[in-house]
């Protein structure tokens, strides 16, 4: 099959990579489509070290599964693989479980292919009224709503997030659907407009300069190794900070600042499908100002490498139709 593939550093398409063979319980996918994540460009600088097939958002349909009524079913899955049998797994952490594998990045060959394979008990329908360009955006939405998982947000509490791109985009729709006063900062007039148009107050960083310490929660969605401190310079004492980025150097960053102004550091990861499908469905984000352009597999490495620059529309999708 084909298969976008990192080895070394270097990403590189392969027309004959080994199509995969799902184990027990798991399904065989054939992918239609897929998103560039900047996770996937942080992994090309060696965050995680990983090497194999990049990937995991994605949208597909059941090829091969031990239950006949799988089989046909689009679906999107949840990306990592845990062992189900440790101390972890059995307290409800199998996202944390310590040998869990993650698609696409740890371990496990992704969604840049032909076809993939993950655990049935991984998957969830596509409902027929979310399209799959809409579809594909399940995971990080998920991720986004995860935010609202970790911290409690009412509607009297002020909250920024910081940065325009895919994952800022998703975690400002999803943070205001909790009815809490959500601001937006970012560095590209055009994405920060979209926002404003659905009733968000969107501004550029360089406006922000003088405000101060002024926000109960912050969420570093940058995708930079200052994203950190950015947020630590607008969030008030005893306020929290939500960190969605992962990257493959951070700059450093005085702790002793957290503890002296007892701020709430929170590491956020993957969420609930369940809470992203539901809101795709009702239309209550909109994913698709997000999508600057549609690539075939097998220009992935040409797209890759234009997602790394700055567009008007940040996500780059990979059709393997």
């Amino acid at each position: 099959m084909k298969a976008l593939v990192l080895d070394g550093g270097t990403v590189r398409l392969e027309e004959r990579w080994p199509s995969p063979s799902p184990k027990h319980g798991e399904a065989l996918v054939r992918v239609t489509l897929a998103g560039i994540c900047n996770t996937d460009l942080e992994l090309a600088r060696g965050y995680m070290g990983f090497s194999g097939v990049l990937g995991h958002e994605f949208v597909g349909v059941v090829e091969r599964a031990q239950d006949p009524e799988l089989i046909g079913k689009r679906v999107v899955g949840e990306i990592n693989l845990a062992c189900g049998e440790c101390a972890y797994c059995r307290d409800g952490l199998k996202n944390h479980c310590p040998t869990r594998t993650v698609l696409g990045i740890l371990g496990k060959d992704g969604a840049f292919a032909e076809y993939l394979t993950l655990p049935v008990e991984n998957l969830h329908e596509v409902p027929s009224s979310i399209s799959d360009e809409e579809a594909v955006f399940t995971e990080p939405l998920a991720a986004a709503f995860q935010i609202t998982r970790q911290i409690v947000i009412t509607p009297s509490m002020k909250v920024a997030v910081l940065g325009d791109g895919k994952l800022g985009f998703l975690a400002a729709q999803a943070l205001q659907l909790t009815g809490g006063d959500v601001m937006v900062v970012g560095h590209h007039p055009e994405r920060l407009e979209i926002l404003s148009r659905r009733g968000m107050r969107a501004v550029l960083e360089s406006e922000t300069a003088e405000w101060g310490r002024r926000f109960d929660v912050v969420v570093d969605a940058t995708g930079s190794s200052s994203g950190l401190e950015s947020a630590y310079r607008l969030v008030k004492p005893r306020g929290k900070i939500a960190l969605k980025t992962t990257v493959a150097k951070r700059e450093p960053f005085d702790l002793n600042r957290l503890v002296i102004d007892e701020v709430t550091l929170v590491g956020s990861r993957c969420g609930p499908f369940d809470a992203a499908l539901l809101a795709l469905a009702r239309k209550a984000v909109d994913v698709k100002p997000l999508i600057s352009r549609t690539m075939p597999l097998s220009e992935g490495v040409e797209a890759m490498r234009l997602a790394v620059t700055p567009m008007k529309a940040p996500k780059i999708l990979l059709s393997m139709r």
